[in-house]
């Protein structure tokens, strides 16, 4: 099993390349079975989520082929094609892998008027109950079967209808399956208390580009009017703004300055005023990001919300950066119950952090020392990374398969900033 090492201290300095969106690449992967025609994704990230659900569509009859970068893309290229569904079933040893899977679901109904899918898995940072998507599916007029730990969703005659949807509270994954569900629908479907992350203004450009009809893209209100069929089209993943924030909080911790090259300024708001209030320079360039930290970092009182708010996917990389700011800092998670799993193990590095429920209180301390950490989910895995480039002496961090689900290439770009970093195979 891989291990991390890092040797912290170093001040990270130069430009670091965005890569597409993790969040949104699991999106547009799915929407390739919405038509018989080639989707082409370009900008397509390069890690071991893409690869996931690549080999899920495999499984379903979908041909996958990948190309390298263009110039002005740091990911791949892939070409998904579905012009035969062998079947519509995703199995429970790839699903159990990735919670972003049951993202079939919606796409498999309104293509082929079934769909089998395993209850997913994922990082274990609390209960994240899929009951909001089979509702979506119901009002839509599917038909839903719980066995054997299995989703069985079946459209009568063969194609859903059109329906309203109600969401009674926001979810960006059951909204998701709504709009990709509703685009090939009989009618009209309208889908209220929608979540509006970039991400799903992003899947819902890509959908049009395909044919689909939708107003209210990026409002809590979608209006969707279902068509017969899709074609194929090329469309470009949108920058990811959790990895741009994540090399942001690694400029501060270091007090550091990093140019983030690819950034989409708009999606970030809500991180960037927070650095700002922390003291962190920033300055937009057209798509780029200048972040510096060089008086010290200042506390924050945050909690996450759905977007526009603060984001949770953030949450564990801000903590790490506020155990070096001056005062005591309050985070408190909103989202998800069980999201502070790395706070024992940025404790194992002399962080001062203490819990109560959904709030964590982090008082800045002096020094971190390395450690060997162990990874518990994607973003506690950076949070130990940016405490580690902070640390004095060696940090290891094992269960590193986490971190490659969504940061990539992260050794090199960190390498080619200044961070004393490399991977090691126990192998």
């Amino acid at each position: 099993m891989d291990r991390i090492l890092i040797r912290g201290g170093n001040r990270l300095s130069g430009r670091v390349p965005i890569s597409g969106a993790k969040n949104s690449a699991l999106t547009l992967l799915p929407c390739a079975l919405l038509t018989e025609e080639p989707l082409t994704l370009r900008n397509l990230p390069r890690l071991a989520d893409v690869d996931g659900f690549g080999h899920l569509l495999n499984q379903l009859g979908v041909s996958t082929l990948i190309e390298g970068a263009r110039p002005e893309d740091f990911g791949r290229v892939m070409t998904i094609r579905a012009n035969r569904l062998t079947s519509t079933v995703a199995p429970y040893d790839i699903v159990r892998k990735m919670r972003a899977s049951i993202l079939v679901l919606g796409p498999l109904v309104g293509r082929a008027g079934e769909a089998t899918v395993s209850l997913p898995g994922g990082c274990a940072i609390g209960n994240r109950p899929i009951d909001l998507h089979l509702k979506a599916l119901e009002a839509m007029g599917a038909e839903i079967e719980l066995a054997a730990g299995y989703v069985r969703a079946t459209a009568p005659g063969g194609r859903l209808a059109g329906g309203r949807v109600v969401f009674p509270m926001v979810s960006v994954g059951a909204t998701e399956n709504a709009v990709m569900a509703a685009v090939t629908a009989r009618g009209g479907s309208i889908i209220e208390n929608a979540a509006r992350e970039p991400e799903i203004v992003d899947l819902c450009n890509c959908l049009v580009a395909m044919g689909a009809s939708i107003n209210g893209i990026g409002t809590e209100t979608i209006e969707i009017e279902g068509r017969d069929r899709l074609h194929g089209a090329t469309y470009r993943v949108m920058p990811d703004r959790i990895e741009a924030g994540s090399y942001a909080c690694a400029a501060a911790i270091t007090g550091g300055a990093l140019e983030l090259v690819g950034v989409a300024v708009a999606d970030m708001r809500a991180t960037i005023a927070a650095l700002e209030e922390a003291g962190v320079t920033i300055e937009e360039r057209g798509d780029s990001l200048f972040v510096e930290a060089k008086n010290g970092l200042g506390p924050l009182t945050l909690s996450t919300a759905p977007f526009p708010g603060f984001a949770t996917d953030m949450q564990a990389q801000f903590m790490a950066m506020l155990t070096r700011a001056g005062g005591a800092s309050v985070l408190t998670e909103t989202i998800f119950e069980n999201r502070y799993m790395h706070v024992p193990e940025l404790a194992r590095m002399g962080a001062d952090i203490q819990v109560r429920g959904r709030t964590a209180v982090v008082r800045g301390v002096d020094r971190l020392i390395g450690a060997p950490v162990m990874a518990t989910d994607l973003r506690a895995s950076m949070s130990l990374i940016l405490a580690g480039l902070a640390a004095q002496g060696e940090t290891q961090v094992q269960r590193v398969y986490h971190l490659d689900r969504g940061y990539e290439r992260l050794e090199e770009k960190l390498s080619a900033v200044g961070a004393d970093i490399e991977r090691v195979s126990d192998g």
